[in-house]
């Protein structure tokens, strides 16, 4: 009898514990990324649009963390993306300009990423969406057979990709190294130096076209889905995408990766098309908002977010998953096509109170929304002004999950979990941003680097914030950069100069 007890408790001790096991490693949190693209700093209801409301970005808002000093690490997507995920400054590393579609591999194999350690730590790891970060290897990509290294190679155990950008061939969607839907006996050949193949081209064939060119920016190479784009594509027929259910296809691969993973620790860098040109929403967006099909795009966007919440509410997942909502640069109106989001902006100001835009090293370029919700860990309804740095993100992802960084791993993210989390309100150190020039904000100042680029970009209408001398501005009382104090504080200008000099010779 004593036997037989004995072994029946130790049965149940075991089982007791490997259940307090199991909830113990549920403890750590799923991860999610919701990564908008063009999206500006004025471009949400939560942030002061009122053109039109974005209810379910607003309900991440009202129930979590809004920062209002949050940036990009660039004012452009390869190199912001590269910034996220490998906690690295872009500008350090070549080749993380804008990418044409058919660049190699731009993250190293050789060090670690976001979910590299991310996956070390326990975690599924997901890249869905836009990646625009290069495949393959030495300009060359076989889009007819396996096609590595991409995402998987630097860390990503599923990913279901867009290679590039909307705009840019090859117009088909990439799961894990193969191309979706592709027809061996119609192989595809991209170009992005002369044409290719008998496909009709924007520029030869403008009749076949529902949305026009601009004359001043190109995007009138080969047409796919009535679209004409940049480079030139031939076969691949059955597996282009129909922009149209972009946002739908995407939204669906998360949503499924969510549900396969809910028993175990995920993240999920979920890359969304929205508000990227060619912009060609689904038509239950399409004339819905009377801001054009930038402002239905922006609606598609909000319903998107609006999906990914409600699968973690049906999944019993939301209170032990943290949502980060952000853009990786900022806004953009004209970007390449006639689309009429320029004739019915009206009064709406895409950057908000601030100055410039996409391209540019004012602080509508790089200053974009930033959300964190996380039921019971981040109190609902709070703002915070701390400035913060979408670098840091790395370091603080990989303290959240348990895992320290390797020697030499996101050399330039800094730990800033309780900041993230709403914990406190402490300013980064001090911020370096690019757009083909570099910037450097400390405390109230900053300083942007002299530099001959052109000053404004007519073509997108956007301030580029470029001068051949320095520039000071007080942000805290000019937040507009209206007023350029160089000359009044040689002092600090020469303080900001240094510090950057100080942080390249750190590479």
């Amino acid at each position: 009898m004593t036997t037989r007890f004995t072994a029946s408790k130790q049965l149940v001790l075991f089982v007791a514990l490997f259940f307090a096991c199991a909830v113990s490693a549920q403890r750590k949190p799923n991860i999610i990324i919701i990564y908008a693209d063009d999206v500006g700093y004025g471009d949400l209801s939560c942030y002061g649009m009122t053109r039109i409301q974005t209810p379910h970005i607003d309900r991440l808002a009202a129930e979590g963390l809004r920062f209002t000093n949050a940036h990009s690490t660039s004012a452009t997507c390869t190199p912001s993306r590269y910034g996220i995920l490998t906690g690295k400054y872009p500008w350090r590393q070549k080749g993380t300009g804008v990418a044409p579609g058919d660049a190699s591999l731009i993250i190293p194999m050789n060090k670690g990423t976001m979910p590299l350690t991310l996956q070390q730590a326990g975690y599924q790891t997901a890249a869905i969406g836009k990646w625009h970060l290069g495949l393959g290897t030495n300009g060359t990509i076989d889009w007819n057979g396996d096609i590595k290294p991409g995402p998987n190679e630097v860390g990503f155990t599923y990913s279901f990709i867009m290679p590039a950008t909307l705009d840019r061939v090859p117009c088909v969607y990439v799961e894990n190294h193969r191309v979706v839907n592709l027809d061996p006996g119609d192989p595809i050949a991209v170009n992005y130096q002369h044409k290719i193949g008998n496909d009709p081209t924007g520029k030869e064939n403008p009749e076949m076209l529902r949305i026009k060119p601009d004359p001043q920016q190109g995007h009138n190479q080969t047409i796919i889905d009535s679209i004409s784009r940049i480079g030139w594509m031939s076969g691949g027929h059955s597996a282009r995408w129909k922009d149209e259910d972009i946002a739908g296809t995407i939204t669906q691969k998360a949503i499924q990766f969510i549900g396969k993973n809910k028993q175990q620790p995920f993240f999920l860098y979920f890359a969304t098309g929205d508000i990227h040109v060619p912009r060609y929403p689904h038509s239950m967006f399409r004339g819905k908002s009377g801001m054009g099909l930038r402002g239905d795009a922006i609606l598609q966007l909000d319903y998107t977010v609006g999906q990914i919440v409600h699968a973690l509410d049906s999944l019993h997942l939301t209170n032990n998953t943290l949502i980060i909502f952000s853009s990786d640069n900022g806004p953009v109106v004209n970007d390449g096509y006639l689309d009429g989001s320029v004739e019915h902006l009206g009064d709406h100001h895409p950057g908000g109170a601030l100055r410039g835009g996409k391209y540019s090293i004012f602080e509508a370029g790089t200053r974009v929304p930033l959300i964190v919700k996380w039921p019971g860990q981040v109190k609902a309804g709070k703002t915070t002004n701390a400035l913060f740095s979408q670098v840091d993100l790395y370091a603080s992802l990989a303290k959240l999950a348990g895992h320290s960084l390797n020697n030499g791993d996101g050399p330039d993210s800094f730990e800033r979990l309780r900041v993230l989390l709403g914990k406190r309100d402490e300013d980064r150190a001090f911020l370096i941003e690019d757009a083909r020039g570099l910037s450097v904000t400390k405390g109230q100042w900053k300083y942007i680097v002299p530099n001959n680029g052109a000053a404004y970009d007519k073509a997108v209408n956007i301030e580029l914030g470029n001068l051949p001398k320095p520039q000071l501005y007080n942000m805290q009382t000019d937040i507009r950069e209206q007023y350029n104090v160089a000359e009044q504080h040689p002092e600090i200008v020469k303080e900001l100069a240094a510090l950057l000099d100080k942080v390249k010779a750190d590479n």
